[in-house]
């Protein structure tokens, strides 16, 4: 075990923020953090590597691994199931590495009940527009899903008030630079509180 535990930021956001790309931009950035995957029914993508973007399982192995204690956090979206291994996270911490989860709203709340010393991020899209070209760009769903995300998206984002820090997505780099900000001890000024925000939020929850 390491003297130095390490630390936990914990990422999520409304589908369609981009929050997936921010992470993967962010990895290659600091390739000493450590990236947590996560546990899902979801059906498996064509770009997507089995054991590399998540472990994925049937909804029976799911649910013997969530009664039987093995997820930190876990939660049904758009109705599949995502958990995280809370012995793959212990694992990580207590070897002093800093883990990277990007898990939904409810894990995180999850998470911060377990483990309050945390580093929690939400990632806000730059408005209802863009949030929606990016759902539709991912060009993988349907009218009706894509429909139901949106609703479900913009229900996500009145939970930003839970998290330590927010970051916008209007522009990419800038994004990824304010991530390792926060990762790197630097983020102080990318605090939920900052009133730049709230225009941005007023324009997002009406």
């Amino acid at each position: 075990m390491s003297a130095r535990r390490g630390k936990l930021f914990v990422i999520a956001a409304p589908s369609g923020a981009g929050k997936t790309s921010l992470v993967r931009a962010l990895m290659q950035r600091r390739p000493a953090l450590r990236f947590s995957i996560s546990y899902t029914t979801r059906k498996q993508r064509p770009n997507e590597r089995d054991e590399h973007d998540y472990f994925f399982v049937n909804k029976e192995k799911f649910e013997q691994m969530r009664d039987a204690g093995e997820f930190l956090e876990h939660a049904r979206v758009f109705d599949n199931y995502y958990g995280t291994s809370r012995k793959q996270v212990e694992r990580l911490l207590d070897e002093g590495q800093d883990v990277l989860l990007e898990i939904d709203w409810q894990g995180a709340q999850q998470i911060r009940r377990t483990l309050p010393e945390c580093r929690t991020i939400f990632v806000l899209p730059p408005s209802r527009e863009a949030l929606e070209q990016r759902l539709r760009g991912r060009g993988t769903d349907s009218d009706e899903v894509i429909a139901r995300r949106l609703r479900d998206s913009l229900a996500d984002l009145s939970h930003w008030n839970e998290f330590d820090y927010i970051v916008v997505n209007d522009a990419f780099d800038r994004a990824t630079d304010e991530l390792e900000a926060i990762v790197t001890g630097t983020g102080e000024h990318l605090q939920r509180d900052r009133a730049e925000l709230r225009e941005l939020l007023a324009k997002l929850l009406t």
